[in-house]
């Protein structure tokens, strides 16, 4: 059983100050915790249900420096799951990696994309394709925000997010740099090679006008209805499939 101390600490780190200050973030549900306790994350405490724990080999139980046996309860007390009886990890924060865009292979750059769930679905889409790198302006919403972590599904722990100046970033690299616009190059008039810089904009106002001139190769998504744009999301999903092809 939680104490009450320990519960208002996990609790706590629902919020950005708190895992600032402390530099630790929750994994919630079975998937994810699997994922980081097979990762090279370090977790600091697991809470999990007996039954959860009965399905881990001794070197999953291993992973985590504190394990304590918990009810369903106790964990949907201090997670933002409804329904949890399988397991919260409380994960450190990795140091911060040196911010190089890599050569010979493609990355992704995200512009103020504030939605959680946009941002841990592209960061699962990213680690579907293979795209190790995602550049992500301060305005782009924090990898360590719950809803994030929850939508990746565990691809946060192959994926590396990195936060910069975007203009700065883009500035110090000679590799083409792409970017979604409606008045680029249409997807289906290029061949797109795998290796760059792909920039996709925020969901409301698209890519900002100071990286605009910056980008060397503007594309966009032909479509054929009537919707006005795309989900930066789904947009990021159809474009990383045409750079693969």
């Amino acid at each position: 059983m939680l104490s009450k101390r320990l519960s208002k600490y996990f609790k706590s780190l629902q919020l950005k100050k708190y895992r600032l200050q402390e530099r630790k973030f929750l994994v919630e549900g079975a998937k994810g915790v699997l994922e980081v306790l097979q990762s090279s994350f370090q977790v600091e405490n697991l809470l999990a249900t007996s039954d959860f724990l009965d399905t881990l080999d001794a070197p999953l139980r291993a992973a985590a420096q504190e394990t304590i046996v918990c009810k369903s309860n106790d964990l949907e007390a201090v997670g933002t799951f409804k329904s949890n009886n399988a397991a919260i990890a409380v994960v450190s924060m990795p140091e911060p990696a040196s911010i190089n865009v890599p050569e010979g292979e493609l990355s992704l750059a995200l512009d103020g994309v504030n939605d959680p769930g946009n941002l841990g679905t592209i960061i699962r889409i990213a680690d579907w394709y293979g795209v190790k790198n995602i550049f992500c302006s301060e305005e782009t919403a924090d990898v360590y925000n719950p809803k994030v972590i929850n939508a990746t599904m565990g691809s946060f722990t192959r994926v590396q997010v990195h936060y910069t100046d975007l203009a700065c970033l883009i500035k110090s690299t000679d590799i083409p740099v792409y970017g979604a616009l409606l008045d680029g190059d249409s997807i289906r008039d290029r061949e797109l090679v795998p290796n760059g810089v792909l920039v996709m904009g925020s969901e409301s106002q698209g890519i900002s006008e100071s990286l605009k001139p910056l980008l060397t190769k503007p594309i966009y998504i032909p479509g054929r209805g009537g919707a006005e744009s795309l989900n930066v999301a789904v947009a990021t999903a159809v474009l990383l499939d045409n750079f693969f092809r």
